[in-house]
């Protein structure tokens, strides 16, 4: 029996059937290329002849594959893989997927786990895994910030277009939170750069003098970042090999989430 962990739990499922994934491998490789034909299908898998002619004629049988017109030994994805997409698009859902990683994270760290959207200038957190700690931060669900000084603000903020940044940015001032809060638009887009290039931002006291939180993006199957997703703690505990660690921790939380949400990363 294969064990595989789920958020609810540990299900025990039966053994996996080696032809389905011969033919969701085969299925696979066109996330990469356009068209295949079956003598790239069998050498990219290393599979025989015979059995990639197999794999090709059932899938092409239920229109998971076609053939290229006028190309027939050449084959591309098929409608019913494209209605199948839809239909898990229209399913998802953001807060149930980020309950169950921001639990995971925050319990792999028992700091404060956040997951925010951008509403105008401002940020709304729809998820929050407290810490069990007696010092932590003070926040809730449904609770709503200026973005430009919190750290998934500034993530989301950095993901913005040109027009759209600077539809935010010119409707009126940046209010500051603390002493630190970036409230100088110039000074922001600069700081922005920065995040932009980095896919991670930091918040140093500008939301809260006595926390540090650190965040990273979270992408929808088209690429476009959606959320993002938070570690906060109280400056006490913030060191430099705990910001490393967090650092690093958020960010595989982030693409955990962007994965369920849809998203490849493309292989560097």
């Amino acid at each position: 029996m294969t064990r595989v962990r789920h958020c609810e739990g540990t299900i025990d499922m039966p053994r996996v059937v080696p032809a389905v994934i011969r033919a969701l491998d085969v299925l696979e490789l066109f996330l990469d290329c356009p068209q295949l034909s079956a003598r790239q299908v069998m050498e990219r898998l290393d599979l025989p002849r015979t059995t990639v002619h197999e794999l090709l004629v059932t899938l092409e049988a239920r229109s998971y594959l076609i053939s290229v017109p006028g190309q027939p030994v050449q084959y591309r994805l098929g409608m019913p893989l494209f209605q199948l997409g839809a239909a898990f698009a229209g399913r998802l859902d953001l807060v149930r997927e980020a309950q169950c990683v921001a639990r995971d994270v925050a319990a792999a760290c028992d700091e404060a786990v956040h997951v925010a959207v951008l509403d105008g200038a401002d940020v709304i957190y729809l998820v929050k895994f407290d810490s069990t700690h007696p010092v932590r931060m003070v926040s809730a669900v449904g609770r709503r910030l200026p973005a430009h000084c919190t750290a998934v603000g500034k993530i989301l903020l950095s993901a913005l277009d040109e027009a759209s940044l600077d539809d935010v940015l010119t409707k009126g001032d940046l209010p500051g939170m603390t002493p630190d809060s970036i409230t100088d638009p110039d000074r922001l887009r600069e700081h922005l750069d920065r995040v932009r290039a980095d896919d991670v931002a930091v918040d140093i006291g500008e939301s809260d003098s006595a926390m540090r939180c650190v965040a990273a993006s979270i992408r929808d199957h088209s690429g476009t970042t959606i959320a993002a997703m938070s570690l906060s703690a109280p400056i006490i505990r913030w060191t430099p090999e705990a910001h490393v660690e967090w650092t690093g921790l958020v960010r595989e939380g982030a693409a955990a989430l962007s994965a369920r949400m849809g998203y490849r990363a493309l292989p560097r």
